[in-house]
C-alpha cells in the first residue's frame, strides 16, 4: 500500500513538472510572439517622406506658416507622413515652384496662386483684385462651397499642371505700398517703378506705374539699389522682416489690388494620389486646422509689428485715398474685362465669384456691426482721414 502510494505520488510529480515546463514553454513563445510584434509592425508602417520647398525667404513669416502645416501634417499621422520645407531658392526659384512640383523635382509646395499667372491668368482670381467685395475668408468660402475647387481643377488641368492644390490661410487686405512719400492722389503713381504680381500688374499699369514682378525676397534689395521706387508685398511683419522700413519710411494702408489673397498648398498630383486615403483625410483636415491657425497668428503677430514699426523705427502710415481706391476699381475692371474676352476659363471663375459674392456680401454688411464705432467708443481714436496719417 505504501509503495503503491508512493508510486502514485511520483507520477503525480513528475506530471505537474511536464505541464509546469509545457506552461514555461508556451509562455516564452508568446512573449517571443509578443516581443516580435512591434519588429513587425514597424516593418509596415514605413514614413512616407516628402520634399517640399515655399516660395518665401527662410526668415519670413509666410515660411514659417509652411512650416506650422508640414508640423501639423506630421504630428497628426505620427510621423507615417514626414513634410519638410525648404525656402525658396534652395531647388527652385519662387516662381518656379508650378514646374517642379508637377514635374515631381519637389513633392509639394507653400505659396500663392498668383505666382503662376504667368501661366494661366485666371489663378490670380484666387487674391489679385478686389474679389466683388469678398475679403479672403469669403473668397475660401467660394472655394468649398461656391464652386471654386471644381475650377481651380479645370483651370489646372487646362495647363497641365499635375498638382493638387489647398487653397487656404485668409490674408488681410495688403497695403497700396511702400513709398518714398505719401500718396494723395492716383496720378502720383505715374512712371513709379513699382513692384507687383498677379492681376495687379494690371491694375498698377493701369494707374500708369511701370511695373515689376518680384519675389519676396528680392524686392528690398531692388529698392535699395534703386531699381524701384515704391512696391507692395503683403502684410506688417513680413515687410518689417524684409527689411522695407529700412529703404523706406511711408506705408499707405488699404488697397483694392490684392485685399482677398490666400496661400496655396500643392502636392505632386502622383504622389497625393498614392497616399492611403486616411493619410490624404488627415491632409484635407490639417489643412483647415493651418487655416484657422494661420489667421489668429496673424493677427497676434502683424498687430504687433505695426505697432513697433511706427514706434522702433520711425515708419509713417497712411490711408490710401478714396479717390486712389476707385480708380484701382476702374482699372481692375478694364483688366478684367480684356482677361474675360480672351480667356473663356476666367469669365466663368468672374462669374461664379460675382454670384457668390453678391450673396454673401450682402449678407456680411447686412448683419455684422461696425467694429469701428465700438474701437472708438473704447479708445477714443478715430480713423485718420484719406491721405493722412493712420
Amino acid at each position: 500500500m505504501n509503495f503503491l502510494k508512493k508510486k502514485d505520488e511520483q507520477k503525480d510529480t513528475a506530471s505537474s513538472v511536464g505541464k509546469r515546463r509545457k506552461f514555461l514553454s508556451g509562455a516564452a513563445g508568446a512573449g517571443a510572439v509578443a516581443l516580435g510584434f512591434p519588429m513587425i509592425a514597424k516593418g509596415q508602417a514605413t514614413p512616407v517622406s516628402m520634399r517640399w520647398q515655399s516660395t518665401w525667404p527662410a526668415k519670413d513669416i509666410f515660411h514659417e506658416y509652411a512650416n506650422d502645416f508640414a508640423k501639423k501634417v506630421n504630428d497628426m499621422t505620427g510621423g507615417e507622413l514626414k513634410i519638410e520645407v525648404l525656402p525658396a531658392g534652395a531647388v527652385v526659384p519662387a516662381f518656379g515652384l508650378l514646374d517642379a512640383v508637377t514635374k515631381g523635382t519637389l513633392d509639394g509646395g507653400h505659396g500663392v496662386l498668383v505666382y503662376h499667372y504667368g501661366k494661366q491668368n485666371a489663378l490670380a482670381l484666387w487674391g489679385s483684385g478686389p474679389s466683388f467685395g469678398m475679403d479672403a475668408n469669403m473668397l475660401l468660402a467660394w472655394h468649398k462651397y461656391g464652386g471654386g475647387k471644381d475650377l481651380l481643377a479645370k483651370l489646372y488641368n487646362s495647363i497641365n499642371a499635375g498638382v493638387v492644390s489647398f487653397p487656404y490661410g485668409p490674408m488681410p487686405t495688403q497695403p497700396l505700398g511702400w513709398f518714398k512719400k505719401p500718396i494723395t492722389k492716383s496720378e502720383d503713381m505715374k512712371g513709379l517703378k513699382f513692384r507687383t504680381v498677379g492681376l495687379s500688374i494690371d491694375v498698377f499699369t493701369g494707374l500708369g506705374a511701370a511695373v515689376n514682378a518680384l519675389p519676396g525676397g528680392e524686392i528690398v534689395p531692388a529698392m535699395d539699389r534703386g531699381l524701384l521706387d515704391a512696391a507692395e508685398f503683403n502684410n506688417a511683419t513680413s515687410d518689417r522682416i524684409l527689411g522695407f522700413p529700412d529703404v523706406s519710411k511711408v506705408c499707405m494702408l488699404q488697397s483694392y489690388h490684392q485685399n482677398a489673397e490666400q496661400f496655396e498648398i500643392m502636392f505632386n498630383k502622383p504622389k497625393y494620389d498614392g497616399l492611403p486615403p486616411k493619410m490624404r483625410a488627415v491632409i484635407d483636415n490639417a489643412v483647415e486646422a493651418a487655416s484657422a491657425d494661420m489667421s489668429w497668428k496673424a493677427i497676434d503677430r502683424y498687430s504687433k509689428d505695426y505697432i513697433e514699426m511706427q514706434a522702433k523705427q520711425g515708419v509713417k502710415f497712411y490711408r490710401t485715398p478714396t479717390t486712389v481706391l476707385q480708380q484701382q476699381l476702374a482699372a481692375y475692371d478694364a483688366a478684367a474685362a480684356k482677361k474675360s474676352a480672351e480667356n473663356p476659363l476666367f469669365k466663368e471663375i468672374e462669374a461664379s465669384q460675382r454670384a457668390f459674392a453678391e450673396r454673401a456680401v450682402r449678407w456680411d454688411l447686412d448683419t455684422n456691426v461696425s467694429r469701428g464705432m465700438a474701437f472708438n467708443h473704447y479708445f477714443g481714436k478715430p480713423a485718420a482721414p484719406a491721405g493722412k496719417k493712420a
